[in-house]
């Protein structure tokens, strides 16, 4: 099978810096004479690989959707913050606690908790434009809960209702940086639309945009695409999106070469791959590997 590595893909700065901490603190409790336990608050990153690669570190889960109940579980030693960010009552709770907090959030979410920080300082309202029960959004929406509300992408009904509750006062956009850059602009064209003086503060990442926009140009020389990550990635799962419908070519998420199915590949003679921003190199390798590996005569007919 011909196969198109489309570049860039994987890890990101952010995931490169968390990882890296995550083992540095790992190494580090482990030379100490008596080791403190180091524990993750959620996945460091949305990868299990990751999260497997890092337990092996002396790192270990502890996997709650809600950071503060997910600190109940903690009773000692090392507690580190992952790459998606928590919010103040997580890091003041932690404090209270007497945990050793070490914090692994990305550069360009701290620019976002920043940004909303202080425009809730100066009076806005504030509408976010995320995913609902991702940790992203939850650390933001912390900083400031009562000013901060929070819309999905392309949800015209909530933006409606949001409308026609929303108090009056200068209103401002921002959004989670792992997201459809497309969704999003056409969601804070929406926005305008209502909110004609809103003031607007696109976050989406530089990483994502590259891979997404990688991604989607590449279709246009492919039958169809591979993504590798995990399903919990939101940045893995938009690239299958941005790709199905700005690419207008089929697009599958995997986590493995497992997880590839034969059936996709029938009258496919050329396959993209690319890979979220948390996928380790040698998966997508691997996976690389298999479909490289794969004969387009012997794919089953449909």
């Amino acid at each position: 099978m011909d196969v198109l590595k489309i570049t860039p893909r994987g890890y990101c700065h952010g995931v490169v810096d968390a990882i890296q901490m995550a083992k540095e603190v790992g190494a580090a409790s482990a030379r100490e004479a008596v080791p403190q336990p180091v524990r993750m608050l959620g996945y460091l990153v949305h990868n299990e690989h990751v999260t497997d690669e890092l337990q092996g570190h002396g790192v270990a889960l502890v996997d709650a959707d809600d950071r503060l109940e997910g600190l109940r579980r903690i009773d000692a030693g090392t507690v580190i913050f992952t790459a998606h960010g928590v919010s103040p009552q997580v890091v003041a709770r932690a404090r209270e606690m007497g945990l050793r907090a070490v914090d692994a959030t990305c550069s360009d979410v701290v620019r976002t908790h920043d940004l909303v920080l202080d425009l809730a300082r100066r009076g806005f309202q504030i509408i976010y434009i995320g995913q609902k029960g991702h940790p992203e959004p939850e650390g933001v929406i912390g900083e400031a809960p009562d000013r901060v509300h929070l819309i999905e992408p392309l949800d015209t009904a909530a933006l409606a209702e949001l409308h026609r509750r929303l108090p009056e006062g200068p209103i401002a956009v921002t959004c989670q940086t792992t997201l459809s850059q497309w969704d999003t602009l056409e969601t804070i064209a929406a926005i305008q639309r209502l909110w004609p003086e809103v003031e607007v503060h696109n976050e989406i990442c530089r990483a994502t945009q590259e891979r997404q926009e990688a991604a989607v140009k590449a279709a246009a020389e492919v039958d169809m695409v591979i993504v590798v990550g995990s399903s919990r990635s939101s940045n893995s799962k938009r690239l299958v999106q941005v790709v199905e419908e700005y690419g207008h070519k089929p697009a599958h998420l995997v986590d493995s070469p497992a997880d590839v199915d034969p059936a996709w590949f029938a009258g496919i003679k050329r396959v993209g791959v690319t890979s979220g921003a948390s996928t380790p190199t040698w998966m997508t390798r691997k996976v690389i590997e298999h479909i490289a590996a794969l004969e387009p005569e012997s794919a089953p007919a449909l």
